[in-house]
Order: C-alpha cells, then structure tokens, then sequence
C-alpha cells in the first residue's frame, strides 16, 4: 500500500467563508480557530465572515489560511486519516511545521502573524509583482530572467509552470520576451515580489524573530520549499530562507512520489495544489479536504 502526504495550501487560495463548515462538523478543527480566537481575537470571525478584499490584505490572509490548513488537516487526521509525511506551499509550509510538531500551534500561529507583517513590509519598501509563465520550459524562463536585473523565477509549480517575481517595469518587458518565446505570462493577484530577494529584510527580521522560538525535531518528515528536502536540524534557516527562496514544489512532489507517496491530500481552501500534483504525477491520487462534504468524502471508507 502506498503512503500519504498532507499538502497545506498557500496564499491565494483564500475565499470568503472558508472553514466555518469544517469548524462547524469537526472538534479538532474548530480547536484550532479558537486558539487563533484566543491569540487573535477575530480571526475565525474574518475565515468565515471576512469579504474577498479583506481576506486579501496579506496581514490577514496569512493568519487566517494558516487556521483553515492547520483545521482540515487535524479534521482528517481525527477521522483516522494518518499522514506520512507533510509539505506546505509558501505559507503552508508553516501550517505544515505546526501540524508536524516543529513548533506548537500557538508559536507557528504568531510566527505567521510575523511573517505576514515582515513580508508586506519589505513589499512596500520594494513594490514588485509576480506573473505565472506558461508552456515555456524552466530553462527557457531561467535564460530570459537573466536578461534582466530585477526579474527572477520563484516558483517551480510544474512541468510547464513557473511563476517570476520581480519589479513592474521589468516584468511588463520580460512578459513581452517570453510572448517572442513562444510562451505566455499570467500576472498573479499579489502585493509584492514573494520569494525573491525583495523579501531579504522580511527574511532577516524573522530570523531573529525564530531565535526566541521553541523548535523541535519533528513527528513526520516535512519537505521544505527551498530544498524540496526533509528538515533535518534546520528549521529556523529553512523557514527564515523560504521567504526570500524559490519554492520547489515540483521537485517537493517528485521527491514524495519517489518516497513511497500515491496520495495526496491537499489541506486548506481550494484545489490549486490537487492540480499541481495531477500534473506532475499523472498516476497520484488526489483528495481535496475544505469543508464538511469534502471531508466525508476523502474519509470514506
């Protein structure tokens, strides 16, 4: 029998409403937006109340996706769903952290807290956007981003996909060289250049911010983003570098099918992560867990 992997999901996947169904059917779940309650007060009231813009504001996207990952997974793992082994795109990765014991939920909840407000400092202090390239190859992208100085790919999604952050001006011009390749670029709904050097002072604020926080060797191996490695005795670097680091899901998935790894159930709201999966590993089977119906229905026996 194959083994399972839990995969939190990222910014960009949050909608209004999400988790107050989860919360609603599962103990463990709601546990988790009450301690958010109790560290944040209003955080389940923004999950399951907030507008599409509110949700948006990364100071409050962060902290409240954090809870709906952190929710389904311990949702699923209280119907008897047992993981082995964890990875969380961008910000999941942190849920993924506290579900795995690296800190405790309440150290990983207010470390999001921090990284939310770190990050969207250094995006005002370095305004940037990011754009998805589509049906070039890695490589293709990786020669055009050295064409410019303020251009560089972050995230390795799939074959075929990888998302570049960088500085308006010069991506309105890369996407102009990448149409001239063949391909075709796809800007993302963010507030900043994430996982570049932009976010180097968000980087080194957090990792100052970890030197007070408790870690632990985790109970289940977590693959980090910048590695698409298991921790080891690294999580402070690891989760200090992610943010200025590409992400390397690919890779992170490739690693997990060559581990054993046949299902895959993503944690959170939406399916972005079901569909990044599908397309690397056409043979994986994929459960998507976002509220009650999608819960009964990864559970089922």
């Amino acid at each position: 029998m194959g083994k399972i992997a839990f995969l939190f999901a990222g910014q960009g996947a949050q909608y209004p409403g999400m988790g107050r169904s989860l919360a609603a059917c599962s103990p463990a779940a709601k546990a988790v937006f009450d301690l958010a309650d109790q560290l944040r007060p209003g955080t389940s009231g923004q999950c399951f109340g907030g507008t599409a813009e509110e949700l948006s504001v990364t100071q409050n996207t962060q902290p409240c996706l954090y809870c709906v990952d952190l929710a389904a997974a311990t949702a699923l793992e209280e119907r008897g769903v047992r993981p082995d082994f964890a990875a969380g795109f961008s910000l999941g990765e942190a849920a993924a952290a506290a579900f795995a014991g690296i800190f405790s939920r309440e150290d990983g909840f207010r470390f999001v807290c921090r990284r939310a407000e770190a990050m969207q400092k250094a995006a005002e202090e370095n305004p940037g956007g990011m754009a998805a390239v589509l049906k070039l190859p890695n490589e293709t992208v990786e020669a055009l981003c050295q064409e410019f100085t303020k251009v560089w790919p972050v995230n390795y999604n799939c074959p075929g996909q990888l998302v570049v952050a960088g500085e308006p001006g010069q991506l309105k011009l890369f996407g102009e060289k990448v149409k001239e390749a063949g391909g075709r670029t796809a800007p993302l709904a963010v507030s900043g250049g994430f996982h570049s050097p932009f976010m180097e002072s968000a980087a080194r604020e957090l990792g100052e911010y970890l030197a007070g926080v408790e870690l632990y060797s985790p109970r289940l191996p977590v693959y980090a983003n910048a590695t698409a490695r298991p921790y080891e005795d690294n999580a402070r670097e690891l989760l200090t570098q992610q943010v200025k680091s590409p992400v390397r899901w690919q890779e992170t998935i490739e690693a997990l099918a060559a581990a054993g790894v046949d299902a895959f159930y993503e944690c959170g709201p939406g399916k972005t992560l079901c569909g990044l999966v599908k397309k690397t590993i056409k043979t994986a089977r994929v459960f998507q867990v976002q509220d009650e119906d999608t819960l009964l229905a990864a559970t089922k026996i």
